[in-house]
């Protein structure tokens, strides 16, 4: 099968004009997934996943109010990026008419286009209401525009964007309200939505305009280091919340005491499960990382064509938008080893075997005990210390765009306010001639394992026409009760 034989690229001028838009509302980073069932002997065990924290009752009232806010006028609704999550969904089918290999059974499906239809219908399953109230929101004549973000990027398989359409049930000309992008939109020529993550080397895709890979003779979405990582090691760690970084990016003296006090008796061999699963993603994503992307030559430029024509942009830009993203971290082993701790693995390991092989040899001239072996394994330990306090994670640093990139994407698609989301951290900020907005997340972000302190404001970007012609936009907390700005100004990047 063709990839390019399947979307409508032929054709696809017949598509409704979506450059203008009055009323534009900007979600991203939702995570929407399986529901977790409850674990009775560990009650913590993937917590967050559980439906106790499914908010879609609250996205039905959202929509509602951004409806009442645009008057009757027709709303644009962004989705924009990490909607579903799709690298945490662990389920398989019962009885599969494909093959699930025992990594799959213990990690996740691999992206492939039969199971990453199984995933998405398992997701909408468990998420009746949310899918009920984004259908009467399109019903009602409004838009619905998926950007496609790093934990989505299944969503590329033309067969899981009918399995949505198919679940929203709707009319021959409602459908067309629904458009999937690849990775940005530009809404009414005035601002450029994108999820972010093509600017974070650990979780860009590595060629969003040809996303599939070809993996003996089966054709595979090619994920990112960051979402291997998340489907072998954070899916088999289930104490650990993925949507909250510092809640699996800790010192060694942090990870021991989350040890003792959360994972003794469900993990007591942590260590053999972290080194397994860690040898895992990096084998995986530096094998993904090898592979040429699939390519159809015939089509490279009706597919760009095709693209630019869904984010209401050019050919041009789609170009040059692809050559501002990083480089992707999995070109780096030891970067990939230093985030999965292997480094330090590697050193300990490579320490004791020197002194092994050391004490063998003498011991084949003099009779020494290998409890002497103690000394110079105790010598080593504080060099060891030392380099392991030295090393922290990029991956909070590099999450976040750097201006240069804000200012070259503005000049790029010819607007002057760019909205992310991806880094689950709100912002609201004037950097040079370009506004720049995130909106936050919806997702079940907790700083601790019980889910009782929550990071998760259910934040969005609301854009409406101001008195000058032009419009506005600002960031929005959700709260049917109390609904208001997060920020009371624009404020600096230093601010911020």
């Amino acid at each position: 099968m063709i990839i390019e034989d399947i979307p409508a690229i032929k054709g696809y001028k017949s598509l409704p004009d979506f450059k203008k838009a009055a009323y534009t509302a900007i979600v991203s980073d939702l995570h929407l997934c399986e529901a977790e069932p409850v674990n009775v002997k560990y009650p913590l065990w993937k917590k967050y996943k559980t439906e106790e924290f499914f908010f879609d009752k609250e996205f039905c009232e959202f929509l509602d109010y951004i409806k009442e806010e645009a008057q009757g006028q027709q709303v644009e609704l962004i989705l924009n990026g990490d909607i579903f999550d799709f690298d945490s969904v662990t389920a398989t089918p019962e009885a599969p008419t494909f093959k699930v290999s025992n990594l799959e059974r213990h990690s996740s499906l691999l992206p492939q286009e039969e199971k990453s239809s199984f995933k998405i219908k398992r997701i909408l399953q468990h998420h009746a209401i949310w899918l009920a109230g984004l259908r009467q929101f399109i019903k009602d004549g409004n838009r619905a525009i998926f950007v496609i973000g790093n934990h989505d990027l299944e969503l590329h398989w033309p067969i899981v964007q009918k399995d949505i359409l198919e679940a929203l049930d709707l009319k021959g000309e409602e459908q067309k309200l629904v458009r999937f992008c690849e990775w940005f939109y530009i809404s009414n020529e005035d601002t450029l939505i994108e999820h972010g993550n093509q600017y974070d080397p650990y979780c860009l895709a590595y060629d969003p305009i040809n996303p599939f890979v070809q993996r003996f003779q089966r054709l595979q979405v090619r994920i990112p280091f960051g979402n291997v990582a998340t489907r072998t090691l954070i899916n088999n760690m289930g104490f650990f919340n993925p949507h909250v970084d510092s809640n699996y990016i800790m010192s060694a003296w942090e990870y021991v005491k989350f040890f003792f006090k959360y994972m003794m008796r469900s993990q007591p061999f942590l260590i053999l499960t972290w080194l397994f699963w860690s040898m895992v993603a990096m084998v995986l994503s530096t094998f993904d990382r090898l592979t040429p992307s699939f390519k159809n030559p015939l089509t490279v430029e009706d597919k760009i064509e095709y693209i630019a024509y869904k984010a209401n942009a050019t050919p041009r830009m789609v170009r040059e938008l692809k050559e501002l993203s990083s480089s992707p971290g999995a070109n780096f082993l030891f970067i990939v080893m230093r985030e999965l701790w292997l480094d330090r693995a590697f050193f300990l390991l490579l320490a004791l075997a020197i002194i092994l092989q050391f004490f063998i040899t003498i011991n084949n001239v003099y009779d020494v005990s290998f409890f002497w072996m103690l000394i110079p394994m105790l010598l080593f330990l504080p060099f060891f210390l030392f380099y392991s306090r030295t090393i922290t994670s990029d991956v909070a640093e590099y999450k976040e765009p750097r201006e240069k990139v804000l200012w070259i994407s503005g000049l790029i698609s010819k607007t002057n306010r760019v909205v992310y989301g991806h880094t689950h951290d709100v912002r609201h900020e004037l950097i040079g001639p370009i506004e720049h907005l995130n909106s936050g997340t919806w997702s079940p972000a907790f700083k601790d394992v019980e889910c009782t302190i929550s990071v998760d404001k259910k934040t969005f970007v609301w854009i409406q026409p101001d008195k000058k012609g032009g419009r506005r936009a600002e960031v929005l907390s959700f709260n049917l009760n109390d609904i208001k700005p997060v920020f009371s100004k624009k404020r600096s990047p230093k601010q911020v």
